[in-house]
């Protein structure tokens, strides 16, 4: 009888999984700072709206464009400090990355 599938025969090397060891603690602090200084970032950019919102009621008429600039600028840091907290978390979590699939799907031409 032949041997046939992948089940069949002698057992592969054991496959070594990535992140086994954790994530390395310099890098998690790295994210966690990066993620405190675009907090910080983003408070002083809605403190700064909130003063140019008023001036801009007030009439002063480019009191507008830069209260436009510092809401943009407030809506990408914390963009960016959800996407830096959410990827430090993920590190600490250390789940495993599954394993990559194979080229050609579920149908690919064996032997």
């Amino acid at each position: 009888m032949f041997l046939v599938g992948r089940h069949s025969g002698a057992p592969e090397a054991a496959a070594t999984t990535k992140g086994t060891t954790g994530p390395r603690p310099r890098s998690v602090l790295v994210l966690a700072l990066g993620m405190t200084i675009t907090l910080v970032a983003w408070g002083v950019l809605v403190g700064t709206a909130i003063e140019f919102g008023k001036d801009a009621r007030s009439g002063e008429p480019e009191a507008w464009t830069f209260l436009v600039l510092a809401a943009l600028g407030a809506t990408a840091c914390l963009f960016l400090a959800l996407l830096l907290g959410t990827r430090a978390l993920s590190m600490v979590r250390r789940k495993p990355e599954p394993p990559p699939r194979p080229i050609g799907g579920r149908r690919r031409k064996v032997g």
